[in-house]
């Protein structure tokens, strides 16, 4: 191959070889200077003593260049999850739920202050009701003591004999109609009442009969009361009390109305009077006398209507005319002697 003239190799393999050009810009160089540059001493330094400056550097080379990252990515990224909306969605319901209980038990106070208050007397009630039950039916209230009150005739022991299958029942188990007719075996008790006294008592009151006169049968003579209910029956006649007799057909036909309006005549005697009369008859209801004991006067007292009025005037003729065989004063604001 022919070379071209002027070619000289050896010039073209003295030249340094040509580095591509690059987009850096051109270094400016500083210009010379003529004046002579003295060496700055160096200063030996550890590895571990580097500058902060330094160091920082470091660091931030160390670390690797982020990408950027794609901004409809990231903001797909942030969006949450079905889990975090369901959860969001539970909270709300029961931040709503608690808000919406406090409203109710703000708005129903009164009402509920009303049923707490019943409640409560209505458990008191129970709790007193229960409490008193089983106190009541307990063993510690059965019956062990029956006293007896108000006998003059009776005989208590009899009594209580009687009425002692009550013996070991609690108080409110006491059984009234028995006690009613253990009771009625025994004629002169004309009333009675009974009264619990816990824990293990009844008080048996008993009102007997009075007696008021004596019926005479034959032989036989029956003291009864004003009830004509016998109390006691003899062959003689018992002392201190008036025969009461009754006579003709009339007074069969009205015996009851003469025998109770002769019962009422001597229930209003005072006390004075009665222990002076001897007999006593009444034909009818209207016709009521009686002979004295002492003198046998006979005093003739009508019905029984205004008793206690005849009773005074009666005592006031016995003091003035006490000789009289005959008292009438069964017109009391009329009343005559004989």
């Amino acid at each position: 191959m022919k070379r071209p003239q002027g070619f000289d190799p050896s010039a073209v393999s003295a030249q340094p070889p040509v580095a591509p050009p690059t987009q850096q810009a051109p270094e400016r160089r500083a210009p010379r200077s003529t004046a002579t540059i003295e060496p700055i001493p160096i200063i030996p330094q550890r590895v571990d003593e580097q500058p902060a400056a330094q160091k920082k550097t470091q660091q931030t080379a160390q670390q690797p260049t982020q990408q950027p990252s794609n901004s409809h990515a990231d903001a797909y990224d942030r969006l949450p999850s079905n889990r975090e909306i369901s959860r969001e969605l539970r909270r709300a319901r029961k931040e709503r739920a608690k808000v919406e209980r406090g409203e109710v038990r703000r708005f129903t106070k009164r009402s509920r202050r009303r049923k707490i208050a019943w409640f409560s007397a209505a458990g008191v009630v129970v709790a007193l009701v229960l409490g008193v039950a089983l106190t009541a039916f307990s063993p510690l209230m059965a019956l062990r003591t029956i006293d007896v009150t108000g006998t003059s005739r009776l005989d208590v022991s009899a009594v209580k004999k009687a009425l002692s299958d009550q013996l070991g029942k609690p108080l409110p188990l006491v059984d009234q109609g028995a006690i009613r007719g253990d009771l009625a075996a025994f004629p002169l008790i004309r009333s009675y009442s009974v009264e619990s006294h816990p824990p293990n008592t009844i008080v048996v009151r008993i009102v007997e009969r009075q007696p008021i006169g004596v019926l005479q049968s034959g032989n036989t003579f029956t003291l009864v009361d004003a009830a004509k209910v016998s109390i006691a029956t003899a062959q003689a006649r018992q002392d201190g009390y008036p025969l009461i007799t009754a006579s003709g057909a009339a007074a069969e036909r009205d015996a009851k109305s003469g025998f109770a309006a002769a019962a009422e005549v001597l229930g209003a005697l005072p006390a004075d009077l009665l222990a002076r009369v001897d007999t006593i008859s009444a034909t009818t209801a209207d016709d009521v006398s009686f002979t004295l004991r002492d003198s046998g006067a006979k005093v003739v007292w009508g019905s029984a209507e205004d008793s206690d009025l005849k009773a005074a005037d009666l005592s006031a003729l016995l003091k003035s005319a006490s000789t009289a065989s005959t008292f009438d004063v069964s017109s009391p604001h009329s009343v005559t002697t004989g």
